[in-house]
Formats: structure tokens, C-alpha cells, sequence
């Protein structure tokens, strides 16, 4: 009965030629899945060449991991069409760089993959010759060469349902882009990772809305990542949320949120330089952002920052500053009405001020309880929270009790120790 079932013998992992034979045999026509892996090669003489080549007209998913010059034998013997080849993966595994990876040849499956809904290329050399790629809907390219950006937009073009599209440590130069704009309509997500000038990329494809996009460099070049047109970017039209991480120790980012969408720009590496990550956002409108987080524990915030490139944000309601050393004043400054010409608050809906605490190194300030009391009670709003979270530094009860006197609201981080309190004011 098992025999007879051959959708039970669709998934060849060509270890042993004779037991593969025997599962393709009993395959029937049932489309077939073929994962080929060779960590030590792939000689021209294998008889797996054989057997791939008799089994192309089933294939509906094919995975091949060889080392480089077993990969071009194998892709060799791929030359007939596979109609219903759904997935494709591929990798050259060389690690000396994209120039000495394999390449693909144009006339893999004679040139046609128009079946494909999943195509991911791993350390390999290809300009992406395939068109009509009208099923494709998930497209990754890591560790290769490309060619120029045209080839790349050609492939995108003719690739108009895609959903998905990770580019991660592609080599790509300028050229051919001849000033075109490519529409995403159905893309979903898409992530590039180190793969040159990423500003060229994204000023010549439409980021449709509901789609969230990734940015990450390892060199950074921060300021390359923002296209020049942000026209392009419509899954931004509207900023609800924007959080500035400018940690030394991790992942440095600037993350903008909407509901329509997701920009975020990461450098890895690379402190990302506080000017530049205001100046940026300054590009962008935030007239209707509700949400601002700023975190820094790369030193304290500077008055000199271009805080008030953000403003005003007349629809902020939640400010957090988190991990910030020394004065945490520092954007509050921006915000005071005295120092605005019209005299007028300029964050009118300003509900929630939060300040997130955290370990004092024995190099760093003191954490100036009074100053955020102070700036509290000259800069928000009556009625405003003030949320105080504490992260492995002391809060001392007093200091709450004080807060209470500026503001309408005192929230309390959950491991504020509310026992030191005096029975009468624990409530």
C-alpha cells in the first residue's frame, strides 16, 4: 500500500544513488523534491549528475549545495525545462568573496523559470538574466555578485508579485537605472544588508503601503541609507511611531512605524551619528507622531543636537527617553515654549513623559532625579504621567512622592520598592 502511494516517495536527499533511484522509481509522476548537498564535491563522473537530469520534468523543488566547481558541473546538466519547478536554491559555497564565486548560467533550465515562486541564491555570480517571473513571490540573493543595479531592476520588473526580497552582502555598482521607478504592488518585506549605495536602490522602487523595509550597513554610511525621493516610500505617509537607538554596544538604528508601514535604517558597526539621525528624520514628516523613544548609552544627549528640526509634533503623546546619561534635559529643551518664538507649547498633547533608568558604571553621572522633577513641571503639560521605570538603579521613594507634586499622574516602573513608602502615601 505504501508502494502504491507514490506522493510518499517525493523527497529525494541523494545520499545513495541506488536508494534514490528506488524512491524515484516509485515517484511515479508525483512531482518530486531533490535536496542535493556536498560539503566535500561533487565529481563530473557522479551519478547523480545522471539521475537529476532524468528527474527535471518532476521537479518542483531543488536545493544544491556543493563547493564551486561541482556546482557549474551540476547546473550543466540543468538544461532541460522544468515546468513545475516551484522552488529553486542554490549555493556555491565559497567563502573567498563574490569576484571567485560560481556562476549561474542563463541557460539553467534552457532559460526558463517563469514556474518559480521561490528563488534564493547563496554565494554565487549571476546579472539576473531570467524574465517573465510572473509567479515568483520570494526572491533572496546573499553573499554574491550581481552585476549593476539595472540588471537588478530588470529582474524586478518582470517579477511584479513579489512579497518578500532579502539582498544581503550583494555586490552591486551603479549603472542602468536610466532614471526608471519599478512598483512593488504586493511586497510585503524587504531587507538589504551591505549591498553598496542603498539610496540608489530605493529611489528607483515604489514602496508600496503596508510594507516594512530594512536597512542595514556594517560600514556606517548612515547617511546613504534615506533615498533622495522619499516620494517613493508610500508606506510611510504617515509617522506614527519613531525610536532613535544610539547604543555603543549594539545595533544602532533609527526605526519609523506607521500604519501603513516600516522604514528602519541599522548600522551595525558604526555608532550612527546622533546630527544624522535627526537631520534625517527631519526629511520625513512627523506632524502626526504620537510615539518617540530615544536610547543612548553612548554618552549624554547634547543641547546642540537638531532636536527642533522634529518639530512641532502637535500629536505626540508618549515621550520616552531610555538609558540616557547624564542631563536628560537635553530634548526636553526643545520642547519648552520659552525658547519657541511663539511662545507655545509645542507638544500640546503631550500625555505620557517615561524615562527609563539603568546601572550607573562607576564612570558615569549620577542620575539627576531633581532635574527631571524640574524639567517635568516647566515643560509638560498639567495633567501629564510621568512613568519612571527602574532598570538596576535606585529610586528612591522620596523622589516619587516629589514627582507627585509636578504632575498629575505618577506611574510606577514594577520594581519600584513601594514598602520604603509611608503607609499614608502608599496608595
Amino acid at each position: 500500500m505504501f508502494i502504491s502511494h507514490s506522493s510518499l516517495w517525493s523527497n529525494l536527499n541523494c545520499v545513495n544513488a541506488d536508494k534514490t533511484r528506488v524512491y524515484l522509481e516509485r515517484s511515479g509522476s508525483s512531482p518530486i523534491s531533490v535536496q542535493l548537498r556536498r560539503d566535500f564535491g561533487l565529481p563530473s563522473l557522479d551519478t547523480f549528475h545522471q539521475i537529476i537530469s532524468q528527474a527535471i520534468g518532476q521537479l518542483k523543488s531543488l536545493s544544491v549545495s556543493t563547493e564551486p566547481g561541482d556546482l557549474e558541473n551540476v547546473i550543466s546538466h540543468l538544461f532541460h525545462p522544468a515546468p513545475h519547478l516551484e522552488t529553486l536554491d542554490i549555493d556555491g559555497r565559497c567563502y573567498d568573496g563574490p569576484l571567485y564565486n560560481p556562476v549561474l548560467t542563463p541557460m539553467i533550465f534552457n532559460g526558463d523559470l517563469s514556474s518559480l515562486r521561490g528563488l534564493y541564491l547563496h554565494r554565487i555570480r549571476t546579472e539576473l538574466p531570467w524574465r517573465n517571473m510572473v509567479n515568483l513571490t520570494s526572491f533572496k540573493l546573499s553573499s554574491s555578485s550581481a552585476g549593476n543595479f539595472g540588471k537588478l531592476l530588470d529582474f524586478f520588473e518582470s517579477a511584479p508579485h513579489l512579497r518578500n526580497i532579502d539582498l544581503l552582502y550583494t555586490t552591486l555598482v551603479p549603472g542602468g537605472e536610466n532614471g526608471r521607478s519599478i512598483l512593488l504592488d504586493h511586497l510585503e518585506k524587504m531587507e538589504i544588508i551591505d549591498c553598496g549605495p542603498t539610496s540608489i536602490l530605493l529611489d528607483h522602487l515604489v514602496i508600496p503601503v503596508g510594507a516594512k523595509l530594512v536597512s542595514k550597513s556594517s560600514s556606517g554610511a548612515f547617511e546613504d541609507r534615506v533615498p533622495r525621493s522619499l516620494d517613493n516610500l508610500k508606506n510611510l505617509a504617515s509617522v506614527a511611531k519613531i525610536h532613535l537607538h544610539l547604543d555603543e554596544f549594539q545595533p544602532r538604528f533609527v526605526r519609523l512605524s506607521g500604519p501603513h508601514g516600516q522604514l528602519c535604517i541599522m548600522s551595525m558597526r558604526t555608532i550612527i551619528p546622533p546630527n544624522l539621525a535627526f537631520e534625517s528624520l527631519a526629511r520625513f514628516d512627523t506632524s502626526k507622531t504620537k510615539r518617540l523613544r530615544i536610547d543612548s548609552s553612548s554618552g549624554p544627549l547634547s543641547r546642540d543636537l537638531p532636536y527642533r528640526a522634529l518639530l512641532p509634533m502637535e500629536n505626540l503623546r508618549i515621550l520616552v527617553l531610555s538609558r540616557c546619561t547624564g542631563l536628560l534635559c537635553a530634548f526636553m529643551d526643545a520642547l519648552n515654549p520659552n525658547t519657541s518664538p511663539s511662545k507655545e507649547v509645542i507638544c500640546p498633547s503631550l500625555e505620557e513623559v517615561v524615562f527609563v533608568l539603568h546601572f550607573l558604571e562607576d564612570d558615569e553621572e549620577e542620575f539627576d532625579m531633581q532635574a527631571v522633577i524640574e524639567m517635568t513641571a516647566a515643560r509638560a503639560a498639567r495633567g501629564a504621567k510621568l512613568g519612571t521605570i527602574k532598570d538596576k538603579a535606585e529610586l528612591d521613594p522620596a523622589d516619587v512622592l516629589e514627582l507627585r507634586k509636578h504632575v498629575l499622574h505618577v506611574k510606577y516602573g514594577s520594581e519600584v520598592d513601594l514598602r520604603e513608602v509611608g503607609k499614608d502615601d502608599s496608595d
